[in-house]
């Protein structure tokens, strides 16, 4: 279908305007001259529906959607009939007329009246309409321009206008709307921009803004766990405001944009370069769903190509082509991947289906007579399927739409309401009937009321609080044509809901649910690489754990780890300590018990031979001593084993004062032996000053009693957490102050060792017949190894058997000493009676010193 539009200078739709000073002729010729640069042709089709009332009500639709403009000015036509646009013409008609009919009243003796223009979606067309619109309420003939720069503009007759559809006409319709206070209430143009009251301050609108749409958008991606996006937006206010707004959601919020489209103004399949580097965009993308945010003939050239290119991907449609029809028909359209939209909150016009089905009940306008002249329709066609509806224009009632369709009657409510506020009617008369037409817009603005069950009022930016319905394509082989049905729902402020599973309809073809072709499994992160869209995927540590889709590892809690098998979750790290079912752990305690044993056994043998020679030998009294200090050896190795504990770490410090009184016996024993059996003068007088049992133990212990003292004060032997990656380390805190004490007490007591070791060298060709020395000096030197090779492997080694070397040290250092010392005698006291008595003693020195020769006297 195509109109034509010719120029005249006194004519414009229906009525003609002639301006009647001369000043104002002027500026209209001036001003038509302009316009018909564009809009001239050979023949007048002015596309006008116009009904007379008390007030009056404006509309421009885009009837045709496009112009056959070009960059030559000469005659303009109208091309593409849109039978939405019309149906949505004949809904305000629909809703005007039945406001008239209601009763009781809404407005007592006060008509409702219309004048309806087509735009062809042409900001130039738009303006014209709206000048047309814009006539003196004192003088309809008279074109409303002031007389005077310095005067007001005279107020128009039509008070309040409902459109246009496109952002892009509204922007340009509101600013000459804003010149006399004019309210303009659109019923589809979602921009951003025209939330501006500084710019547009008569502008509502029954639909939601960019801002929410664009927030719902965002909310869906989220939801998917889509890490990248490319968006396809255009030039005009409503493409480039939304593309700007979703550009800055998904940079604030990590997601990816892998490339951003902005089609010009003069976008077409003749644009070969823009559209072939937009499909080679397209099918090298790493997107996981490709966003058009664009008027819907943009959205139609793209998807043709995209059926021709046979591509299929993840799409996400705006409020302006998520329930086209014309694209939603296209042949091949199911072809191109899941489509998920947005759109108003959807409602049918209470009545309109049977009006439009009984052939608008009679009624007549001239929009209406020029449709059924051109389709050549009457009230038989209303039987068609609407399954069949592409095959036959004459389908009308199947092009009913429940979004646009809708929001008109809201308009339509709101002016009826905001005038029966304005008037102060009643259900029988309204106290005033002249009004301003800025006294109409804060009316309308300050509203708050219930259309049927849509609560509808604006805010401070003339935007309604309405939501959105989550639309998907069903393209199912049993589904005739692409269904388009309603998954969720997005209300402003509020968290996006879905009534149904979505994850039937993510995508499986090339692009999967994650960048690159890869699909990062438990544990893993999606890392951005070089700054692009492409991701790689990268490990979690222990201490951390992600779903698989995230793009950052999240936190295990201090005492948790991520295992290897479950790295979508976290759980407590394993407790590590040498436990006391260890094997190990029962060879040392096995080891410790037998020792403590064999330590009670020779007590009691000592005990009962406490008188004769032999335990005179071994230091008499001061041998229970060393028993006492070779016992407590033997407990401590008990502190190793288990959790430790404030008390457990407390065995090394013991250990230290418990083996340095062992030695201390040990050296007495050893002074009073070498002074026993040396027989020369000047060694003698140099032991006997050492002969002094008590004070040799008292000094060399109560030393290292200081040194244990001090190192449980200062730094006190402390239980510790060790983390690591699986497990929680428990051991006795070894700080580097603790290091210095613990290698004072291995010094010290390793000094001693050796000056035992040297005194027990020198007297083993003594004349003892229990060879104490010898054997001293076997368990010394044991002792001395056992350290020598034990604390290279404590210091450098690592774990819970770490406190089980300097068990086993201490240990093996205890039975060198009871096996070497105090051992044998119990042996001779069993088994070697007839020795251990002074005779056999004094036997033993004669005969030693016969041997060299020497005299003995007995």
């Amino acid at each position: 279908m195509r109109r034509v539009f010719q120029e005249k200078a006194h004519t414009a739709g229906v009525e003609s305007t002639t301006c009647t000073s001369d000043s104002t002729m002027f500026l209209l010729k001036l001003l038509v001259t302009f316009m018909s640069v564009f809009h001239s042709s050979a023949e007048n089709i002015d596309l006008h529906a116009y009904l007379h009332g008390d007030v009056i009500i404006g509309g421009i639709f885009p009837i045709h959607q496009q112009t056959n403009r070009t960059t030559d000015p000469g005659p303009l036509s109208c091309e593409m009939f849109d039978n939405q646009t019309f149906l949505r013409t004949q809904v305000m008609i629909y809703s005007i007329q039945e406001i008239n009919k209601r009763m009781p009243r809404l407005l007592p003796n006060l008509t409702l009246g219309y004048d309806i223009y087509d735009t062809c979606g042409d900001v130039g067309l738009a303006i014209r309409a709206t000048l047309q619109l814009l006539k003196s309420q004192s003088d309809p003939q008279r074109c409303l321009i002031p007389e005077s720069i310095n005067s007001s503009l005279p107020e128009p007759e039509t008070k309040v206008v409902i459109g246009e559809r496109s952002s892009e006409v509204s922007i340009a319709v509101a600013r000459v709307l804003a010149l006399p206070s004019v309210t303009q209430i659109s019923y589809a143009s979602t921009s951003e921009q025209l939330s501006l009251k500084y710019k547009f301050p008569t502008f509502l609108r029954t639909v939601s803004s960019d801002k929410h749409q664009t927030q719902a958008i965002y909310e869906l991606v989220k939801n998917f766990s889509w890490q990248t996006v490319a968006i396809v937006g255009s030039i005009d206010g409503y493409g480039k405001f939304g593309t700007d707004s979703l550009l800055q959601l998904f940079n604030d919020n990590n997601i990816c944009v892998d490339f951003v489209e902005i089609l010009p103004d003069a976008f077409d399949t003749k644009d070969f370069t823009t559209a072939s580097d937009l499909l080679k965009r397209i099918e090298n993308s790493t997107a996981e769903a490709i966003i058009i945010f664009t008027k819907e003939i943009n959205v139609r050239i793209i998807l043709e190509e995209v059926v021709k290119k046979k591509l299929s991907r993840t799409w996400i449609a705006s409020d302006t082509w998520s329930t086209s029809s014309t694209i939603s028909e296209m042949t091949g359209i199911k072809s191109i991947g899941p489509v998920f939209g947005f759109i108003y909150r959807q409602k049918e016009v209470p009545g309109f289906h049977d009006y439009v089905t009984s052939m608008f009940n009679g009624t007549s306008n001239n929009i209406l007579s020029y449709y059924q002249v051109v389709t050549n329709s009457s009230k038989d066609d209303m039987k068609c399927n609407c399954a069949d509806k592409t095959s036959s224009i004459n389908c009308l009632y199947c092009y009913i739409d429940h979004d646009e369709s809708y929001n008109i009657y809201l308009a339509v409510q709101v002016i009826a309401e905001g005038l029966r506020v304005l008037l102060k009617c009643n259900n029988q008369s309204c106290e005033r009937t002249k009004f301003t037409a800025i006294e109409l817009f804060h009316a309308i603005r300050n509203l708050n009321i219930t259309v049927n069950d849509t609560n509808i009022y604006f805010d401070e930016n003339g935007d309604p609080s309405l939501g959105y319905d989550i639309l998907f394509w069903n393209t199912s082989e049993s589904k005739e044509g692409v269904e388009k049905i309603k998954i969720g729902e997005y209300w402003p402020n509020k968290n996006i809901s879905f009534n149904t599973n979505v994850s039937q309809w993510r995508t499986t073809g090339n692009v999967s649910v994650f960048n690159c072709f890869k699909t990062c499994q438990p544990g893993q992160i999606m890392d951005l690489r070089q700054g692009k869209c492409c991701h790689r995927c990268v490990n979690c540590s222990l201490q951390e754990f992600s779903y698989g889709n995230d793009s950052t590892c999240r936190k295990c809690k201090e005492y948790e780890f991520s295992p290897e098998n479950r790295k979508y979750t976290c759980e407590n790290k394993t407790e590590e300590f040498l436990e006391w079912s260890d094997p190990f752990a029962i060879i040392l305690n096995m080891a410790s018990a037998i020792a403590i044993i064999a330590t009670a056994v020779i007590t009691i043998i000592i005990s009962l031979n406490c008188w004769t020679p032999i335990v005179k030998a071994i230091g008499g009294c001061l041998c229970y001593v060393e028993i006492a200090s070779l016992l407590l050896g033997f407990c401590t190795t008990f502190t190793f084993i288990g959790k430790p504990t404030k008390n457990s770490c407390l065995g090394i410090p013991l250990f230290g004062i418990s083996f340095s009184l062992c030695i201390s016996c040990i050296l007495a024993n050893l002074i009073q032996i070498l002074l026993g059996f040396s027989f020369d003068p000047r060694v003698g007088s140099k032991i006997k000053k050492l002969n002094h049992p008590v004070a040799v133990v008292v000094i060399v212990s109560s030393v290292q009693v200081g040194i244990s003292l001090a190192w449980l004060f200062v730094v006190p032997h402390l239980p510790s957490e060790q983390q690591k990656a699986t497990s929680i380390l428990y051991q006795c805190n070894m700080s580097e102050d603790s290091k210095k004490f613990f290698a004072a007490t291995i010094i010290y007591n390793s000094f001693w060792g050796l000056v035992c070791f040297i005194f027990a060298f020198k007297g083993r060709q003594l004349p003892d017949i229990y060879k104490n020395a010898s054997l001293i000096s076997v368990s010394m030197v044991l002792f001395l190894i056992i350290w020598i090779v034990f604390l290279p492997i404590y210091i450098t080694l690592e774990g819970k058997y770490k406190p089980a070397i300097i068990s086993a040290a201490i240990l093996i250092s205890c039975i060198s000493i009871l096996g070497c010392h105090l051992a044998p005698k119990c042996y001779i006291m069993l088994f070697r009676k007839e020795i251990n008595n002074q005779n056999a003693i004094s036997e033993y020195i004669r005969k030693h010193y016969e041997r060299k020769e020497m005299s003995v006297i007995s």
